[in-house]
Parts: C-alpha cells; sequence; structure tokens
C-alpha cells in the first residue's frame, strides 16, 4: 500500500475533520490532551477543542500530519513545536525541540507498518521546519493506556533515545536531527 502524507492547514482542514469525526476517532478530545484548552475548574466542551485546533490551524501553527489513502484521510500524528504543549516531561533545556504527542490510524489500516512510516514523515516535516530535536512520548507495547503516544519499540527503531521515563507509562524518547 502506498500512502501520502500532508500537514494539516486550511486547505485540509475539513479532511481533518472527516477523520477526527470518524468511527473510533479520538474525537472526543481532537487532540487536544497536552494542549491547554480546559476552562478554571471545568473541562472543555468536545465543540471548544475542536474550536481550539481550527484556530491554531487558521494561525498556521503546526498541529500535525494527515495520512491518506488513496485521497482518504485514514491517519493522523500530531506534531508540533514544543513549546506550544504543556510539559511533557521531556529536558526543557534543549530548544528547537518537535513533540509527537498522538497517533491515530483507522482500524482497517492498522497493524500494517503505518506507525513507522508515519514517525518518518514526522521526522522529515520537523527537520524540515527547523527542529533540531524530535521527542516523543512512547508506552510499551503492552501499556493499558497511553497507547495514543505510539509504542516504544517503533520509536527505538528510528534511533530515537530513552531519556528517562515521564509517570508511569510514558517514556521521553529523543532524537537528534542535527
Amino acid at each position: 500500500m502506498t500512502f501520502d502524507f500532508h500537514p494539516i492547514d486550511t486547505a485540509s482542514w475539513s479532511d481533518f475533520e472527516t477523520l477526527m469525526e470518524s468511527k473510533g476517532s479520538p474525537h472526543n478530545c481532537w487532540c487536544t490532551a497536552w494542549i491547554d484548552v480546559e476552562k478554571k475548574n471545568q473541562k472543555a466542551e468536545k465543540s471548544e477543542k475542536k474550536a481550539s485546533i481550527k484556530a491554531r490551524v487558521e494561525k498556521n501553527i503546526p498541529v500535525g500530519l494527515l495520512a491518506y489513502f488513496k485521497d482518504e484521510p485514514i491517519g493522523w500524528c500530531a506534531l508540533a513545536p514544543r513549546e506550544t504543549y504543556r510539559p511533557l516531561g521531556g529536558d526543557e533545556t534543549k530548544e528547537q525541540v518537535w513533540s509527537i504527542v498522538c497517533f491515530f490510524i483507522k482500524r482497517d489500516f492498522r497493524r500494517q507498518g503505518l506507525s513507522s512510516v508515519f514517525l518518518k514523515e514526522a521526522i522529515k516535516f520537523a527537520r524540515d521546519h527547523g527542529a533540531k530535536f524530535i521527542e516523543g512520548y512512547p508506552v510499551a507495547k503492552d501499556s493499558p493506556s497511553y497507547r495514543f503516544m505510539g509504542f516504544q519499540p517503533v520509536f527505538e527503531k528510528a534511533d530515537f533515545e530513552f531519556i528517562k521515563k515521564a509517570g508511569t507509562r510514558r517514556n521521553v524518547m529523543v532524537r537528534d536531527l542535527t
């Protein structure tokens, strides 16, 4: 299978919307788990989360990549400059770091190696946009939670180095892009 990858921008917003509203997608969070959209003492509504991501896209703030199969959006990888997210547990002294915080692949396209290809595209995209480092926060394959952040073996195969644990499940992993 051949996949195409494109950054989410105003032209591809409707494709992103279609993917995020599809069955099994992270439509309840709109990949805002690591973005401050919560109101004081109250969780943000789904529509507010969607509006937050859309506002970033409209301001040309990177939010991630879409994967396409035959012009159909079938996957998503959230990546952006680390400073656009809440603290994720990485080395805050490094500069020009991009973070990968989410993968979503439609069920029919899972278990076909797409996450490895997606990760390579994310690395290329971050490097092309000036990143010196790219950071991920994957979990072990048997982890009961945070699986949306990717799996540690995929990051290891892409030459990411384990730095430390971030909580009980997430692993901070970094790849130098210089």
